[in-house]
């Protein structure tokens, strides 16, 4: 191996080493695993390429019935034959981008979100080879593509937008726009997408992004459990005035 090929080889072992340890400190577990809301989960797959953490995401195809050609990560509802959430997640990617489950180091399952249908989506994190390339399954995915993890927490085109819950909570969301060289496309990334992108940027990084993100910065895991809770809590409260 040719000295250059092995300083890139040590370079991506510290660079993924050092993202490891700081996603196990974020390891929510199955703690959440018994909320009584449908479950659904999504792999954040992350790879190195070009000495810097990337992260895929996907397009759903636009025959699709919900959500049609908005960007997402690989994932979806749970089924009765899945153990639990990181089966969900790797069932689904082999499903959609034709990601074999062995070729996934999972790392962690971080604190989740709840989607417009009221599921509770837990984000399992997993390193996938920089080699990958994937298979789009046509019914469900358009299009696959990378974006450095980094233009997460430093964008070059940012907006919030502001938004209602189901169970009417006032709030905002973030809205990327990221410009793929490689494909001469722009895709928007918003809504839970964006935010577990976020969330995932500010664990790995641990620096401020350019933009207000929405946490205390200084007691991020406390914080972002708190910032869900809220959210379940007013779910919570709307169901039960329901009744």
């Amino acid at each position: 191996m040719a000295a250059a090929e092995r300083e890139e080889a040590l370079h991506r072992r510290r660079l993924t080493e050092s993202a490891r340890l700081r996603l196990r400190e974020f390891d929510v577990g199955d703690r959440f695993s018994r909320l009584p809301l449908p479950k659904a989960s999504v792999l954040l797959p992350l790879l190195v390429r070009g000495g810097e953490l990337h992260l895929l995401l996907t397009v759903r195809a636009l025959q699709l019935r919900r959500s049609p050609g908005e960007v997402c990560f690989p994932g979806g509802k749970s089924e009765a034959t899945d153990k639990d959430e990181i089966d969900t997640a790797l069932r689904e990617a082999k499903e959609e981008v034709g990601l074999e489950p062995e070729k996934v180091e999972v790392v962690c399952r971080l604190v989740p979100g709840i989607d417009k249908m009221n599921h509770l989506v837990t984000p399992v994190v997993g390193f996938i080879e920089d080699t990958f390339q994937a298979t789009p399954n046509p019914d469900e995915v358009s299009d696959v593509f990378v974006v450095p993890l980094e233009y997460f927490i430093k964008p070059l085109n940012y907006k919030t937008l502001p938004y209602k819950t189901s169970s009417g909570y006032s709030s905002w969301m973030h809205c990327f726009t990221y410009d793929d060289h490689e494909h001469n496309k722009s895709f928007k990334i918003w809504g839970l997408t964006a935010h577990f992108a976020v969330f995932l940027a500010l664990v790995i990084f641990g620096k401020r992004p350019t933009f207000e993100a929405g946490y205390d910065l200084d007691n991020l895991i406390s914080s972002s459990e708190k910032n869900f809770m809220n959210l379940y809590a007013s779910l919570h409260e709307r169901k039960k005035s329901n009744l």
